[in-house]
């Protein structure tokens, strides 16, 4: 086997573990906030949920990440290592900030800038680009309506409840939590899949596009036990720096985002998990009271969602003229 083709695979799934340790704040900070699991509790179900959602739902996020970005003739291995190289360092950058970022973005924009500075304008494939661009912007702006509308009807609901509700919400957060880490597990790992598949076919290693069964597994693996480990700095931000969080608050983001995130998966649309979980907090936080909510910590968040395609298509672009002349 080609050392360099193992040098690739480690490194994709290098950004796959990272993926989940920087992503696991998504799935459980507002478990955890909420009181409705002890943390090892919380970071256990997010990691198994992960691990089994990407042999459930299909590979539609890989193959638009893989298959559907730049034309065929760009899909290299520097072009690849690049984009996988640009996200791991944004990844690790935000974590010690304590900032909840994009993989996903991180990865399009290294995956972009390497591409644009290799061959130039003509090389992005828009048709691809467009359903990946509208599924990351668009996504979160869904999150925030849903978020809003699910935790209003929650209330209508409850309204006439006792206090005791917050025990059923607590509870329910067992089965929202499962479903949110599959529908994460699904379309996070699908994104490293997507780039594995394309160098395995820029290496001969497979002769076209698709997704070995091996890939699947190793991916599968790599982003549980990223989440397993769970990266503390971003669960605080999540879990307590929009607003205190209840369990109705809780209960609720994590049901629309479970909704938005899954729905796009199977749409084959890579949305940003990170920002369609923040939306949603944010979304169950002002349909109580929209003064509850910080919003100048969501604006701080925002700003680092606008930097991070520009920062890591620049990284991208820098990592491909170093590895070119090498590879």
């Amino acid at each position: 086997m080609n050392p360099l083709l193992i040098v690739f695979v480690i490194i994709g799934l290098l950004f796959d573990f990272l993926n989940g340790f920087h992503d696991s704040a998504n799935v459980v900070a507002t478990a955890i906030a909420s009181r409705a699991m002890a943390a090892k509790w919380a970071l256990f179900i997010a990691a198994l949920s992960n691990l089994i959602g990407p042999f459930l739902f299909g590979v539609a996020v890989a193959t638009t990440i893989g298959n559907e970005v730049v034309q065929h003739y760009a899909v290299t291995i520097p072009v690849a290592m690049a984009a996988l190289l640009s996200a791991i360092a944004w990844n690790i950058v935000t974590w010690w900030f304590g900032i909840p970022s994009s993989s996903s973005h991180a990865l399009i924009g290294g995956f972009v800038g390497a591409a644009l500075i290799g061959y130039g304008l003509n090389v992005i494939r828009m048709e691809g680009m467009i359903k990946i661009l509208v599924g990351l912007f668009i996504s979160p702006i869904i999150g925030l309506v849903v978020g809003w509308i699910i935790m209003k009807l929650t209330l209508i609901v409850g309204r006439h409840s006792t206090p005791s509700v917050n025990i059923f919400f607590r509870r329910s957060q067992w089965l929202t939590a499962i479903t949110l880490g599959l529908s994460h597990g699904t379309n996070d790992a699908q994104k490293t899949m997507g780039v594995l598949a394309m160098g395995l076919v820029a290496f001969g290693a497979i002769p076209t596009f698709y997704v070995p069964a091996w890939v699947i597994a190793a991916c599968a693996i790599s982003i549980a036990l990223g989440t397993a480990l769970g990266g503390w700095r971003l669960i605080k931000t999540m879990g307590g720096k929009f607003y205190r969080i209840r369990p109705v608050h809780a209960f609720s983001s994590q049901f629309a985002s479970t909704t938005v995130i899954l729905g796009a998966a199977l749409l084959g649309a890579p949305v940003s998990t990170t920002q369609v979980i923040s939306s949603t907090i944010l979304g169950a936080g002002s349909a109580e009271r929209i003064q509850k909510v910080r919003w100048g910590i969501a604006g701080q968040i925002v700003l680092a969602w606008i930097f991070t395609i520009p920062a890591t298509g620049a990284f991208g672009a820098l990592i491909y003229l170093l590895l070119s002349p090498i590879l």
